[in-house]
């Protein structure tokens, strides 16, 4: 069902993962997308990855969306102002959504490190990319919504909660992303605009999928590396359950919360692409993960 026909939507970070998958399930229900990132045909960034936002695009396209792909470096702030100006003139001044999901920290987290031993320049440089770039966006994306007061600011992140989450640096990029949320939603509230954060479980994303030797089609072989993997899901779960939120006529009541991929799931009766519901949440507390 094109639930959100009409619909005008910014995806920052959409070429790859949840990004991708969230822009084209929301293509999949009928919004226009603009899908941005710095990774381009001919031109990837410093991630050294082959996925572009014009193939995002495209897959939006052909889902029954209208998939825009635009390149934009969210730390830099012209970029970002050039990137509503457009969306602006455009789309009659319209955003209905915006979703946070810049990250671009893969090589920077340290596993195994004590804060003290860790190269600090990459730990102000995940700063930089994953949370001064929300921040960034959202600045430039809100103006657009308070003037038609409608719309929904979504901050992606891992975990659902500010417990830590075994770097310093990674864990506070993804804890400070729902603090945005939250304090975006207390400052959109009275003009009813809603922001939420969102989460998903044990991610099986394009660059898993790699680390772990194996495909989507053969994707539970990575067991033999990680039993855990058992219990992953693809980026669309979450994506699907977005949407339904997204949808949703009670969202109002929802804003300045945090939503799990599994959650969503139980609230929405959201199924992954393969008809299954994995529910990490369930699974984690079975194995006191997070006793």
């Amino acid at each position: 069902m094109k639930v959100l026909q009409g619909q005008v939507a910014v995806v920052a970070g959409a070429t790859r993962g949840l990004g991708r998958a969230i822009a084209v399930a929301l293509g999949e229900a009928g919004a226009t997308v603009y899908c941005t990132g710095r990774s381009v045909r001919g031109e990837p960034s410093d991630i050294g990855r082959r996925e572009t936002i014009e193939e995002t695009a495209e897959l939006a396209t052909a889902k029954g969306g209208r998939g825009i792909a635009v390149r934009v470096d969210h730390t830099e702030e012209e970029q970002v102002q050039g990137l509503f100006r457009r969306v602006s003139e455009e789309q009659d001044g319209r955003l209905d959504i915006l979703v946070n999901d810049v990250w671009g920290g893969e090589s920077l987290t340290e596993w195994g490190k004590p804060f003290w031993e860790l190269d600090i320049a990459k730990g102000l440089l995940m700063q930089k990319r994953a949370v001064h770039t929300h921040l960034i966006t959202s600045r430039y994306a809100a103006p657009l919504m308070v003037a038609r007061k409608q719309g929904l600011i979504v901050e992606v992140t891992d975990g659902w909660d500010y417990r830590y989450r075994g770097n310093l640096p990674y864990s506070l990029a993804k804890t400070s992303v729902i603090h945005l949320a939250q304090g975006m939603a207390a400052d959109l509230k009275p003009l009813g605009i809603e922001a939420v954060a969102v989460s998903p479980g044990f991610l099986r994303s394009e660059e898993m999928l790699d680390h772990f030797g194996v495909t989507e089609d053969n994707w539970r072989d990575g067991a033999k590396k990680d039993p855990h993997f058992l219990q992953s899901e693809t980026p669309y779960f979450l994506a699907r359950g977005l949407v339904a939120l997204t949808a949703d006529p009670d969202r109002a009541a929802k804003t300045g919360g945090v939503f799990t991929s599994w959650g969503l799931s139980d609230l929405y009766g959201i199924r992954d692409v393969d008809g299954s519901r994995p529910h990490w949440g369930n699974y984690a507390k079975e194995q006191g993960f997070y006793d």
